[in-house]
């Protein structure tokens, strides 16, 4: 496979612009969860993937309508409303604080008020957006290569679900967990620890069997194909899932396949469609899901 189209991406190389780029995500994502309604297993707030980066959907700001476009190959981000006002902020090397008072500007400049909280999620640091100015790199070589591999991900995520007919969410971007992710459902209500928080909650309400792509952190530091049952069936962990380079990782608690053995494989496409649709299965049969309801012939 072209080394272009499944580009290397080790995580040591651009850390600090995965770590830029997901705070700037967290303040466009925190945007769309103040203006959208709660839609299931908060779907409302995930980005989707474009041919040119990552788009928030359409937000509501009273009787207009508005996005925002991260575009990973002109190197620049776009407000557009629905009368046709716009406004750009370059992509470049610039703190969070920085881009933060731009955005909020910028809004306003459109006649968009919103206030978001300002604290980051599922991050390592606590400093608020407004304050943080340590996280300010931004290698434009490194996000065109991240954003190939989110486009080429997300078409074959996009492929595995079309084999489901079941219960199933978009192939999506989540700004918080800073993943690309697409889950099934069976039907079935879940039952979760009294203590579970709202955010949590709201998520795994139900029985689901995920997968998805992700860019590491410093928990996992290297890129993955990620796989997981929630809640996870007895003997799941010990399932034998392909491609062989495939397997279970006890301190995450899924199944991973990294990246590099997919970029490696004689065919990266196959490799994720087999890792997604074995570990699907195995979670499937162990959990009793009725797949023949479930699955397209």
């Amino acid at each position: 496979m072209s080394s272009s189209q499944w580009p290397a991406l080790p995580f040591a190389e651009w850390e600090s612009t995965c770590d830029t780029l997901h705070l700037w995500a967290q303040i466009v994502g925190k945007t769309r969860l103040a203006l959208t309604p709660l839609e299931n297993h908060w779907w409302n707030v995930a980005f989707e993937v474009t041919p040119r980066g990552l788009n928030s959907r359409s937000m509501p700001s009273g009787a207009r309508t508005f996005d925002v476009d991260f575009d990973f190959v002109a190197h620049r981000l776009s407000i557009r409303t629905s009368d046709g006002a716009e406004q750009v902020i370059p992509l470049q090397p610039r703190s969070v604080a920085d881009f933060y008072a731009e955005f909020m500007a910028a809004l306003r400049k459109l006649g968009i008020e919103v206030a978001i909280w300002t604290t980051p999620v599922e991050f390592d640091d606590n400093t608020p957006f407004e304050r943080d100015i340590r996280h300010a790199s931004y290698d434009k070589q490194y996000v065109e290569r991240f954003h190939r591999i989110l486009v080429n991900s997300d078409r074959v995520l996009k492929e595995f679900r079309s084999r489901f007919v079941g219960k199933s969410s978009p192939v999506q971007f989540f700004w918080g967990s800073f993943d690309l992710a697409v889950t099934r459902f069976c039907g079935r209500r879940a039952t979760l620890p009294p203590d579970a928080d709202p955010i949590t909650r709201e998520a795994y309400s139900q029985e689901v069997i995920s997968c998805g792509f992700w860019p590491g952190d410093r928990r996992f530091p290297q890129a993955a194909f990620y796989a997981y049952a929630a809640p996870p069936p007895e003997g799941f962990r010990d399932e034998a899932v392909r491609p062989p380079a495939a397997y279970w990782d006890t301190k995450l608690g899924e199944f991973i396949l990294k990246y590099e053995d997919v970029r490696e494989s004689a065919s990266p496409h196959d490799a994720i469609l087999d890792f997604c649709q074995s570990t699907y299965e195995a979670g499937a049969r162990l959990a009793n899901w009725d797949r023949a309801s479930l699955e397209r012939g």
